[in-house]
């Protein structure tokens, strides 16, 4: 793991996902996982291209089983963009570069709680919104 991807885990998930001043991309993982070994490597390049502006942090769901049942997770990878402690996007699976440029440029561009309670119910995947912790 680079230096620009944090890792969290119940102890520093409110300082480092629901206090931070950037928009947040959690990527829910697992050592095991094929599909998140082969997404591992582009997060880092996006977390370093994107410092200024995004926070990319993962979840080991193994050890940390509390936070991704709290977000629904039933299948990894999963990643989820959260902005002043709301989720505001999800995706499923290693997703290509677009969708992680998408996710986070359309994450950076909701302006206040409506906003992201109107992108929630779009959500395609049709979850209900992870309780704060």
């Amino acid at each position: 793991m680079s230096g620009f991807v944090v890792p969290v885990n119940g102890a520093n998930f409110e300082k480092e996902v629901l206090k931070s001043d950037k928009l947040v991309l959690i990527d829910f993982y697992a050592d095991w996982c094929g599909p998140c070994k082969s997404l591992a490597p582009r997060l880092e390049k996006f977390a370093e291209a994107h410092q200024a502006d995004v926070k990319v942090v993962k979840i080991n769901v193994d050890e940390n089983p509390q936070l991704a049942a709290a977000f629904g997770v039933r299948s990894i990878p999963m990643l989820v963009t959260m902005k002043d402690g709301e989720a505001v996007f999800k995706a499923m699976g290693a997703v290509p570069d677009t969708t992680l440029e998408n996710m986070c440029k359309q994450s950076l561009q909701t302006q206040n709680a409506d906003d992201i309670k109107n992108r929630q119910t779009q959500d395609p995947f049709n979850r209900p919104k992870p309780p704060r912790l």
